[in-house]
C-alpha cells in the first residue's frame, strides 16, 4: 500500500492549478480509508452522530410519569383497577366512572376518602389504590396513551380539589413514624418490592398530584389555574403549624441513608422532592425572570443575553478524536516542504483553520498582499485544505463543512462572534491597571481605576474596552451588602428579608443542610455506574427488587434492565435537584448558595462527579435500559406481548437516553458551580489547564478549541497560559476558610439572632418606662405588699458589692 504521507498526499499537482491530480486523488482516498480503518479500531465502530438533543429542566409529561414505576411494579396495576372496580361497584350502579357527571364524581371521592380513614390497613391499603387508580387515569376505561394521560391530569385535579392531598399527607406521616415497619425492615437479611407496598401506594399518588397539577397549559380553566396556585403555596408554605412538604421528604432520605428505614422507596422519594422544589421554586424560565427582576430592582444594567436561548441555539462540540489527529499527519505535506518557505506560517494558519472550522477567521491572512512565492505556497495550502475538508466531511465525529464542494481557506463561512457576551469584573480592570501602572509609572493608585495619567494610548483603549464589558453581578451587591451590615450593624438597622418560598426552605433546611446534602451524595454515589457493589454500602434497590429471584435469563434480563433503569433515573433526580436548589440559593443570597456548595464540596462531590464521568460517556448516554411496552401509559391498555430475549436486548428506537444525557449535563453543571472563581477547588474545566502544563496544551489544542467555542470569555481570563497570580496553592486553605467565616457570619446575623440582640434598642427614660402598662395578674393587689416587704424592704443592700460586682 502507498504511503499516505507521499509527496503527492499533500503536495500540488505538477501543473499547479489546485484542481487535484491523478495521485494525490488516489493518495488521499488511500489516506481516508487508512484514517477509517483506524478510527474503526480504536471506536469499536461506535458511530457518534449529532444528537437531536433539547435541554430542559425535565422530560417530556409521560416520560416523567413513566419513570415513576420500575417494571416489577406493573402488576401492582391491575391490583389497583380491581381495588377500585370493587369499591366503585357497591357505590354506584350501572355507570363507568367517564360517564359520571362531576357532582357525582367529587361525591364519590369525598365517599372513598371517608373509607380512607379506617383502623384496618388492609382495607386502608385497598381504598388507597383505588385513589392511585383514579390519579392513573382510570386506564381501563381508556382506548389510547392520550386518553389515559388526559383521565389522569383531570382525576389529580379533582381530587386535590376534594381534599385528597391533606389525607394522603397524614397517612404518609403514619407510615414514616410506624417503627414496627422498620424494625421489621431492619432485621431482615433481604429487602424487597413488598416492603414498601404502602409507602409506594402513597407516594404514587402524591407525585401524580404534584406532577399532573404542576404541569401547565393553555387550554386550562381558570379553576384549574387557581387550584394550580394554590397548591403551590400548600406545598411551600407551613401549613397548620406544619413544616414545608420537601422538609418532609428530605428528613425521608437522611432516615433511609441512617439505616433506619432501609424499607423506603427511595427511587419515588427523590423524585417527588424533585417536583416539589421545582413546582415551590420554579422552573428554569422562571429563574431567569427572576433574575431579570432583581437586576432591575438592585439599579443593575439588563443582561446581555437570555441564556436559555443561548444555550438552545448552540450547536454540540464534538468529541476529540485522536485518531483524526494520526489521520490529518499522515495527509499533511512532509516537513521539507514547509521548511524555508515564507508561505509556512501562512500554510499553518490555514491548517489550523480546517481543524476548526467554526472558528474566527484569523485576522492576519490578508493583511499583505500575497507574492508570487506565497500564493505558490497558498496553493499547497488549498491543496491541503481540500483534501482535509474532504476527509473531515466523511467523519461523523466533526460537523461537516457548508458546502461540497472543496472550499479554499477564503470561502469557508465563519459564524461572527462568540456565543457568549464577554464579562469583566471590576477586579479584573484593577489587576490590569496595577501591573500597567507598575510597569509604565512604577507605582499603583490602589482600587482607582479612573486615572489613567501616565500610560500610554494602548492602556486607555485596553482600560475602555474593559469597561464596557464590565458586569455586575447580583452576588457582588448582596457580598458588597452583607459587608455594610457587618461593619454597621445599628446605623443601617434591621434587613427586611422577604418570605419567599426559597427563604422559607432554606430556613427549614438550614439547620439539618449538612445532612441533607451527604445522603442526597451517598445515594449518588450507590447509584453510580463506576460505583462497586459493596456489603457496607446503602440498599437503593429496595423497590425494585422482586419478592421472588428471577430464575430465567428472560426474567433475569428483564432485572437487570430495571436495576440500571432504576439507578438512572435515581441519578437523574439527584443531579436536578442539586442543580435546582444551587441556582435558586444563588440567586435568593450568595452566601445561601455558597453554604450549600461548601458542604458538597467537604462531602466530596467533586471527586464523586469525577469517579461519574470516569466511565465510557458515549456508551452511558446511549444505553438501552428501557422496554418501551413495560412503560406507563403503554402498559395500561395494550396486552403485553410476550417478551423474548431479542425484544429484550433491542431496548427503544431512540438515538440515545434522554435522562442519562441530562444527568451527564447536570453533574457537568453542578461541577462548574462548584469550582466557579474557586481555585482551592478547581479539579476540571477551563480553569484546570493551568495545571496541566505546556505539553499538555500542545498535545490537546482541539480539546482547548472547544472550550474556548463554548465557554463565556473573560477578557483578562488567562486559564489557557497558566499565569493567573490568583492561582496560588498556598492560599487554598485561606481562601476555604474565609469564605466559611462570610458564611457563619450571614447565618448567624439573620437566622441565629436572639430575640434581646445586644443591639436592640433600649429604653433609657424613667417616666417612659415607669409610663408603660404591664398587665398583671389579678391577685397583684393582694400580695403586692406582702412581695414588697419580704423582696425589698427587708433585704439589705451591700453597696460595696454592686460597686465591685459592676
Amino acid at each position: 500500500m502507498e504511503d499516505p504521507a507521499a509527496p503527492g498526499a499533500g503536495s500540488p499537482p505538477a501543473n499547479g492549478n489546485g484542481n487535484g491530480g491523478g495521485k494525490g486523488k488516489q493518495a488521499a482516498a488511500k489516506g481516508r480509508e487508512v484514517f477509517r480503518s483506524q478510527r474503526r479500531e480504536s471506536e469499536g465502530s461506535v458511530d457518534c452522530p449529532t444528537l437531536e438533543f433539547e435541554y430542559g429542566d425535565a422530560d417530556g409529561h409521560a416520560a416523567e410519569l413513566s419513570e415513576l414505576y420500575s417494571y416489577t411494579e406493573n402488576l401492582e396495576f391491575t391490583t389497583n383497577r380491581r381495588c377500585f372496580e370493587e369499591d366503585f361497584k357497591t357505590q354506584v350502579q350501572g355507570k363507568e366512572w367517564l360517564e359520571l357527571e362531576e357532582d357525582a364524581q367529587k361525591t364519590y371521592v369525598m365517599g372513598l376518602l371517608d373509607r380512607l380513614e379506617v383502623v384496618n390497613r388492609e382495607r386502608r391499603l385497598k381504598v388507597a389504590r383505588a385513589v392511585l387508580y383514579l390519579a392513573q387515569g382510570t386506564f381501563g376505561e381508556c382506548d389510547s396513551e392520550v386518553d389515559v394521560l388526559h383521565w389522569s391530569r383531570y382525576n389529580c385535579f379533582l381530587l386535590y380539589q376534594m381534599g385528597t392531598f391533606s389525607a394522603f399527607l397524614e397517612l404518609l406521616h403514619m407510615e414514616i413514624d410506624n417503627s414496627q415497619a422498620c424494625s421489621t425492615a431492619v432485621r431482615k437479611p433481604a429487602i424487597s418490592i413488598a416492603d414498601s407496598t404502602e409507602l409506594r401506594v402513597l407516594l404514587s399518588v402524591l407525585y401524580l398530584l404534584v406532577e399532573n397539577i404542576r404541569l401547565e397549559r393553555e387550554t386550562d380553566s381558570c379553576g384549574w389555574r387557581t387550584a394550580r396556585e394554590t397548591f403551590r403555596t400548600e406545598l411551600s408554605f407551613s401549613m397548620h403549624n406544619e413544616e414545608p412538604f420537601a422538609l418532609l421528604l428530605f428528613s425521608m432520605v437522611t432516615k433511609f441513608c441512617s439505616g433506619l428505614a432501609p424499607h423506603f422507596p427511595i427511587k419515588k422519594v427523590l423524585l417527588l422532592l424533585w417536583k416539589v422544589v421545582m413546582f415551590t421554586l420554579g422552573r428554569f424560565e422562571h429563574l431567569q425572570a427572576l433574575k431579570v427582576q432583581k437586576r432591575a430592582e438592585l439599579g443593575l444594567p439588563p443582561l446581555a443575553e437570555d441564556s436559555l436561548q443561548v444555550v438552545k441555539s448552540m450547536r454540540a462540540a464534538s468529541p476529540p478524536s485522536y485518531t483524526l489527529d494520526l489521520g490529518e499527519s499522515q495527509l499533511a505535506p512532509p516537513p521539507s516542504k514547509l521548511r524555508g518557505r515564507r508561505g509556512s506560517r501562512r500554510q499553518l494558519l490555514t491548517k489550523q483553520d480546517s481543524l476548526d472550522i467554526y472558528n474566527e477567521r484569523d485576522l492576519f491572512k490578508t493583511e499583505e498582499p500575497a507574492t508570487e512565492e506565497e500564493e505558490e505556497s497558498a496553493g499547497d495550502g488549498e491543496r491541503t485544505l481540500d483534501g482535509e475538508l474532504d476527509l473531515l466531511e466523511q467523519d461523523p465525529l466533526v460537523p461537516p463543512p457548508l458546502s461540497q464542494a472543496p472550499l479554499s481557506a477564503e470561502r469557508v463561512a465563519f459564524p461572527k462572534g462568540l456565543p457568549w457576551a464577554p464579562k469583566v469584573r471590576q477586579k479584573d480592570i484593577e489587576h490590569f491597571l496595577e501591573l500597567s501602572r507598575n510597569k509604565f509609572i512604577g507605582f499603583t493608585l490602589g482600587q482607582d481605576t479612573d486615572t489613567l495619567v501616565g500610560l500610554p494610548r494602548p492602556i486607555h483603549e485596553s482600560v475602555k474596552t474593559l469597561k464596557q464589558h464590565k458586569y455586575i453581578s447580583i452576588a457582588d451587591v448582596q457580598i458588597k451588602n452583607e459587608e455594610e451590615l457587618e461593619k454597621c450593624p445599628m446605623s443601617l438597622g434591621e434587613e427586611v428579608v422577604p418570605e419567599t418560598p426559597c427563604e422559607i426552605l432554606y430556613q427549614g433546611m438550614l439547620y439539618s443542610l449538612p445532612q441533607y446534602m451527604i445522603a442526597l451524595l451517598k445515594i449518588l454515589l450507590a447509584a453510580a455506574p463506576t460505583s462497586k457493589a459493596k456489603t457496607d454500602s446503602i440498599n437503593i434497590l429496595a423497590d425494585v427488587l422482586p419478592e421472588e429471584m428471577p430464575v430465567t435469563v428472560l426474567q433475569s434480563m428483564k432485572l437487570g434492565i430495571d436495576v440500571n433503569r432504576h439507578k438512572e433515573i435515581i441519578v437523574k433526580s439527584i443531579s436536578a435537584l442539586l442543580l435546582l436548589l444551587l441556582k435558586h440559593f444563588k440567586l435568593n443570597h450568595i452566601y445561601q448558595f455558597e453554604y450549600v456548595s461548601q458542604h458538597l464540596v467537604f462531602a466530596n462531590c467533586i471527586p464523586l462527579i469525577l469517579k461519574f464521568f470516569n466511565q465510557n460517556i458515549l456508551s452511558y448516554i446511549t444505553a438501552k435500559n428501557s422496554i418501551s411496552v413495560l412503560d406507563y401509559p403503554c402498559c395500561t391498555i395494550q396486552d403485553l406481548p410476550e417478551l423474548t430475549t431479542e425484544s429484550l436486548e433491542a431496548g427503544d428506537n431512540n438515538q440515545f437516553c434522554w435522562r442519562n444525557l441530562f444527568s451527564c449535563i447536570n453533574l457537568l453543571r453542578l461541577l462548574n458551580k462548584l469550582t466557579k472563581w474557586k481555585h482551592s477547588r478547581t479539579m476540571l474545566l477551563k480553569i484546570q489547564t493551568k495545571y496541566l502544563g505546556r505539553q499538555w496544551r500542545k498535545s490537546n489544542m482541539k480539546t482547548m478549541s472547544a472550550i474556548y467555542q463554548k465557554v463565556r470569555h473573560r477578557m483578562n481570563d488567562d486559564w489557557a497560559y497558566g499565569n493567573d497570580i490568583d492561582a496560588r496553592p498556598w492560599d487554598f486553605q485561606a481562601e476555604e476558610c474565609t469564605l466559611r467565616a462570610n458564611i457563619e457570619a450571614f447565618n448567624s446575623r439573620r437566622y441565629d439572632r436572639p430575640q434581646d440582640s445586644e443591639f436592640s434598642p433600649v429604653d433609657n427614660c424613667l417616666q417612659s418606662v415607669l409610663g408603660q402598662r404591664l398587665d398583671l395578674p389579678e391577685d397583684f393587689h393582694c400580695s403586692y405588699e406582702i412581695w414588697l416587704e419580704r423582696e425589698v424592704f427587708s433585704q439589705p443592700i451591700c453597696w460595696e458589692e454592686l460597686l465591685q460586682n459592676h
